[in-house]
């Protein structure tokens, strides 16, 4: 527990992405979001906070938090509970918008820095939900196939590693149309996300 809350600590004033930064600096002062507690048995791995979550300063306080939590099958009670739930993105801050207004991909300084010593910290961790495809590079190695829809639809392989991973495309409004050519999510894979959910969350 110690170890983890000064981890903790550390990660929540990290300001690499504006000193010590992988090409441009962070365009606007570091704000890095998180939730860790020693006893989750659970994982949620996003890939980095939007506007809403960096203003808020609250892991998925946004309609894809909403859905999130709709595919987990839990309400915001348990879901914010860092005894039962960790969220551990893979980049902790804001990383910007292109000139789309996308968000930016994770500050690349970000998981090299501090994900293996987290998962350390982090020994109950029994499944890890991968939303996105940088968050299933890291969590699932060679099972992450070349592209999000191969690797979620082949799900079941993220089973076998430990601790077990399922892969899932990240629940934002922009993955709509992936949703609706992509049945087989709500058909198959959530039942089972949830199932598993609700073992580990009590």
């Amino acid at each position: 527990m110690t170890a983890l809350r000064e981890l903790s600590r550390a990660i929540s004033v990290c300001r690499i992405c504006r000193e010590s930064p992988h090409g441009r600096p962070l365009p606007h002062e570091p704000r890095p979001v998180f939730q860790a507690g020693a006893k989750a048995r659970l994982l949620i791995a996003g890939q980095a906070p939007g506007t809403r979550v960096h203003a808020s300063g609250r892991p998925f306080t946004d309609p894809s938090g909403e859905r999130l939590r709709q595919w987990l099958g839990i309400g915001p009670d348990v879901f914010y509970d860092p005894a039962k739930v960790a969220v551990i993105p893979m980049g902790f801050c804001f990383p910007g918008q292109d000139e789309r207004g996308a968000d930016l991909p994770p500050r690349r300084e970000c998981a090299p820095a501090w994900r293996g010593l987290l998962m350390a910290a982090l020994p109950r961790i029994e499944l890890v939900i991968a939303l996105g495809a940088h968050a299933q590079k890291w969590h699932m190695g060679a099972a992450a196939r070349g592209n999000l829809t191969d690797t979620v639809r082949n799900w079941r392989e993220g089973l076998t590693l430990e601790p077990a991973v399922i892969p899932m495309p990240h629940p934002s409004w922009r993955n709509n149309a992936w949703l609706k050519s992509n049945p087989w999510l709500v058909a198959d894979v959530i039942p089972e996300l949830q199932r598993r959910v609700r073992e580990l969350t009590g």
